[in-house]
């Protein structure tokens, strides 16, 4: 079982920055491909950005790209997604996903492919 907790949201301004970071349990952290979706209200949950294990491939959504980072630290059990230029319509829950079958340098895009999820925290834009 992996637990997944993130923690960074919060209340913004548009044009502003927010760091979101999400701690694993367990001892295999290093072997799953992460992302990070986001689900605004009345709208299905989208990924805004993935990463494989060594971080060597990354995936970003087209509205987000350029201006969100994902990394993470393999160390700390952690990945983060540092978000630049906020927009109102970046407004949402944003979840931590892990992909515990994702193979070694391969960055899952596929939504539903992702088994172990957070509980989400709330970013707000405003304009």
């Amino acid at each position: 079982q992996v637990q997944l907790v993130e923690s960074g949201g919060g209340l913004v301004q548009a044009g502003g920055s927010l760091r979101l970071s999400c701690v694993a349990s367990g001892r295999t952290f290093s072997r799953y491909a992460m992302g990070w979706s986001r689900q605004a209200p009345g709208k299905e949950r989208e990924l805004v950005a993935a990463l494989s294990w060594t971080g060597g491939s990354a995936y970003y959504a087209d509205s987000v790209k350029g201006r969100f980072t994902i990394s993470r630290d393999n160390a700390k059990n952690t990945v983060y997604l540092q978000m630049n230029n906020l927009k109102p319509e970046d407004t949402a829950v944003y979840y931590c996903a892990a992909d515990s079958f994702a193979r070694r340098d391969v960055v899952d895009v596929v939504l539903y492919d992702y088994d172990y999820w957070g509980q989400g925290t709330q970013v707000t834009v405003s304009s």
